[in-house]
Formats: structure tokens, C-alpha cells, sequence
């Protein structure tokens, strides 16, 4: 498997965006989102009409909309995007995570026109139309990230066109009746879980395959062999690795020891992915083998929640409804805070010695969590951010901030 060829301006005659195919016709019609505890937003469809029930996460993700629908780490996923412009840059076949769109459902407030970048292939809703992608638009998604922030991930549903209730169909501007809300809110709350869930079988690949070194690296000998095992692997993961010399030989989620023995890696990459983490008894256990085997483990994102969290205690698994672009993985408190204790936390409050919030935004009650390891204290909260006061207890020297000019600005890249 190599890495796709990037497209170039001078494939469309410079920087003017292409003509793109026009897709399947796309009518605007009323949809309703219907959150399991009964928080309800009218809108108007998106992509395919139907119905979708599924968990649904926020991603807070700038740019990178493509990248979202094709990481198999959604599945079953309603995602709703927090950058209300999505849609601008259309689709092409270079930035996929994977070969498909995986999500359940897509949020999002303000659809694109039209896409305006000369790397676009197609248009995004035309794409989500092909796919069967249920989704909603022209909402307020600040309410709704803010609503999900404070209340954590759970189920919900998209209903238009004729899953649509027929009140709601007729007067767009009204709120529905009783009787049809009750109608979606029994069809959410019908809908499994995420929690129990063991989806890595469904989106692994079902047969191993090399990613061989790329770039400067092409033709030569490996500077390391990883073993990737895939739960749901962004195949930019691979490409990446291959770019800096590694051999990757990506393996399907149900691989044995003994087969990863038999590559003598350098090292074991546990890949991100969708479901339950404390569903990974069997990655637990290929884990611990490997550790017994005394090769070395890394891992990102679900991985490290699930496999290398309960290779030492219980994982405590995210519940605040957040889906980062980035992975958010803190394996203790930023130099300057004051380690909070170890004892269990009361969830209803955060720890005494850790920094109030901004004052600007509410704590969600329920929103703290802590789970302790051996050597460090993991924290997870679903809050804005607040200004992290210097401890007495750091040696950290700590000079003042450098005044921000225009050649100091960057933005951050999603990963």
C-alpha cells in the first residue's frame, strides 16, 4: 500500500478550483435532532434524508471535515462539527482516512455553497449523498456543543424526509408535538449504547499488509519494523511512519502473539479506533504479551485508554462528548500545578488544589474525572480552559511571556 499522489494546481491550469461534477440533486428539507434526554434542535437535511441513531460527540477540528467522516474511529458515530463553516474545500481522493466514510451522522451549521478549492474532486454534500450519510444543518451548534459539554456523549437522532414526523414537515418554525417528539425519543432511546460495544472487529482490516519506506527512505533498508496492530488505523498513521524509514507491517485486530513474534519487531503500535475501551479484553491480553515479550508498545488514542490503561488498572473512559481532531491524552498535570491527591475524587467537584475555571464558563457538574496509575495522575474535563497559576512547590523558572507580533502568530495543525 503506498501513500497517494498529492493533487497539484497545475492539474487544474493553476489555482482556479475545477469544475466538479454536479452529484445527485440535493433538496433542503425540514430534519430534527433529537437528543436521548429529550434536547431537540429543527433544522433543515443535510446529505441523505432518512434517519440515523447513533452516539453523538462533538469534534472540535478547525479544517479537516474530510478526514472526520473517514476515520473508522466514528463508527457508529453522530458527529457535530463545533467550526461552523464546513464544506468549503469539497472532497478529493487524497485526504481520506480510509476508504469510506464512517460516521453515522453529521452535524454541521453552515454548509458551503459550493466547494472553492482546486484539490476537490466533489462536492461534500453530493459525497455524503452517495454514502448514505444522514445529516443536519442550519442549527445552532454552539447550544448543542455546549449542551453535549455539560451533559457528556449519548444517544441521539437525525429524522427527515419521510422518517420525518409529519407536524414537523408541515410547520418547520414550530416546535413538534408531544406526541412526535415522543415518537423520536423512543426510537433514540431504543438504540444500544456505546458503552459494551466492541466495534475494532468491524472497521480492522481483514488481511495484513506492508507499508514499505517512502520519501528519502524509498529502496532502502528499514531503519525499524512496527508491528501496527489496526482497530480502526488512519492510514495516514502508516504513510507517516514509512516517510522516517519505518517498515509497518499493519495487522488485523485479531492477530496472535505468536504471529507478531514472527516479524521480530522493534517495536508494537496499538492503533486508534471506535467502541468501548473496557470491551479490549483481547488487546489487553496481546498486550501483556507483548510487554511479557519485553518488546516495545506505543499506541495513540483508544489504544492507550483501553490496552495500556488496563495493563495496570481499570480505564476510565471519556464520557464528556468530546471528539478532538487532535488526541487529547494527558498523562499528568502541566508543569506548575500542583499535583491534585490521589484518594477518589468527589465527582460532583473538582479537586481543591486544582485552579478554579475561567470565570466566564460554568463547570459541568460531573465533568471531573480521575483515575490513578503507578507513577501518574491522568485528568479529563470537558471545561474551557483557565489560567494555570505558577506553584510554590515548581523549580521550574518561568520567564515572562514574549509580546505576540505577527511573525510569532501560527496556527495548529490537526492531527
Amino acid at each position: 500500500m503506498s501513500a497517494p499522489t498529492p493533487a497539484t494546481p497545475a492539474a487544474y491550469g493553476g489555482f482556479a478550483s475545477p469544475a466538479l461534477p454536479a452529484g445527485a440533486p440535493v433538496e433542503r428539507t425540514p430534519a430534527l435532532l433529537v437528543l436521548e434526554d429529550g434536547f431537540t434542535l429543527v433544522g433543515r437535511s443535510y446529505g441523505a434524508t432518512g434517519s440515523t441513531v447513533a452516539e453523538i460527540v462533538f469534534n472540535t477540528g478547525m479544517t479537516g471535515y474530510q478526514e472526520t467522516l473517514t476515520d473508522p474511529s466514528y463508527h457508529r458515530q453522530i458527529v457535530v462539527m463545533t467550526s461552523p463553516h464546513i464544506g468549503n474545500t469539497g472532497v478529493n481522493d487524497e485526504d481520506g482516512e480510509s476508504d469510506r466514510i464512517w460516521v453515522a451522522g453529521f452535524v454541521v451549521r453552515d454548509p458551503a455553497r459550493r466547494a472553492s478549492s482546486w484539490r476537490a474532486k466533489r462536492e461534500l454534500e453530493s459525497e455524503l449523498v452517495t454514502h448514505g450519510v444522514v445529516g443536519i444543518c442550519d442549527i445552532d451548534t454552539r447550544a448543542l456543543t455546549r449542551h453535549l459539554r455539560e451533559r457528556g456523549a449519548m444517544r441521539a437522532g437525525i429524522f427527515s424526509g419521510e422518517a420525518l414526523p409529519a407536524d414537523v414537515a408541515e410547520h418547520p418554525r414550530s416546535a413538534p408535538s408531544e406526541a412526535a417528539l415522543e415518537t423520536c425519543l423512543d426510537a433514540v432511546r431504543a438504540a444500544p449504547a456505546m458503552a459494551g460495544q466492541a466495534l475494532a472487529a468491524e472497521v480492522t482490516t481483514t488481511e495484513a499488509y506492508v507499508v514499505e519506506p517512502s520519501g528519502q527512505f524509498t529502496g532502502q533498508e528499514p531503519v525499524a519494523v512496527v508491528a501496527a496492530i489496526d482497530l480502526g488505523i488512519k492510514a495516514r498513521t502508516p504513510w507517516q511512519l514509512a516517510e522516517r524509514g519505518v517498515r509497518v507491517h499493519v495487522l488485523p485486530q485479531s492477530t496472535t502473539l505468536e504471529q507478531i513474534r514472527a516479524l521480530h519487531p522493534d517495536g508494537v503500535f496499538f492503533s486508534n479506533g471506535p467502541g468501548d475501551p473496557g470491551t479490549a479484553d483481547a488487546e489487553v491480553a496481546l498486550l501483556r504479551g507483548v510487554l511479557d515479550e519485553r518488546i516495545p508498545f506505543f499506541g495513540i488514542c483508544w489504544a492507550t485508554r483501553s490496552s495500556a490503561g488496563r495493563s495496570v488498572t481499570a480505564p476510565t473512559s471519556s464520557a464528556t462528548g468530546i471528539a478532538a481532531s487532535t488526541s487529547r491524552s494527558w498523562t499528568g498535570p502541566p508543569a506548575g500545578w500542583r499535583s491534585p491527591p490521589t484518594t477518589t475524587a468527589s465527582p460532583s467537584t473538582p479537586p481543591p488544589t486544582v485552579p478554579p475555571p475561567h470565570p466566564s464558563t460554568p463547570v459541568a457538574t460531573g465533568a471531573w474525572r480521575s483515575a490513578t496509575s503507578t507513577s501518574t495522575t491522568a485528568w479529563s474535563r470537558a471545561c474551557a480552559p483557565w489560567t494555570c497559576p505558577p506553584s510554590p512547590s515548581s523549580s521550574i523558572p518561568r520567564p515572562p511571556p514574549a509580546p505576540m507580533t505577527a511573525s510569532t502568530c501560527s496556527t495548529a495543525s490537526s492531527a
